[in-house]
């Protein structure tokens, strides 16, 4: 996601096993899917890391100094492709809940404004 005109997810990288039986759909994602995901988004870079004897993961690196990984273990080509938008499409940001529901940096000294009227 662009945050002021600036993607935030800048790096991605897939590291997968190039033998084993959980790494098949991430296996086909590199050779179908990944050539077109780098031709749409050239903003992005793209690293592939071979790890043996590991689970296929994402992992996508951020402008705020942020990562993400995804576990993209016994997925197929189309689910592999959603994670990686779901990264790219992302802030890098852990979502935090806020306490209450109007946030200000300076705060009304009328109090809060409600609708009911008490007379």
């Amino acid at each position: 996601m662009a945050l002021k005109g600036v993607w935030q997810l800048k790096k991605l990288v897939v590291s997968y096993c190039n033998w084993g039986g959980s790494n098949r759909g991430i296996r086909a994602f590199m050779d179908s899917e990944s050539p077109a995901l780098i031709e749409k988004n050239p903003q992005l870079e793209v690293v592939t890391a071979l790890s043996r004897g590991q689970h296929p993961y994402l992992k996508g690196e951020y402008q705020m100094k942020g990562w993400c990984v995804m576990c993209v273990k016994n997925m197929d080509t189309e689910e592999v492709l959603l994670n990686a938008t779901r990264l790219r499409n992302s802030l890098g940001r852990k979502v935090v809940k806020l306490r209450t529901r109007h946030v200000t940096k300076y705060p009304s000294v009328q109090g809060i404004l409600t609708t009911t009227v008490i007379l």
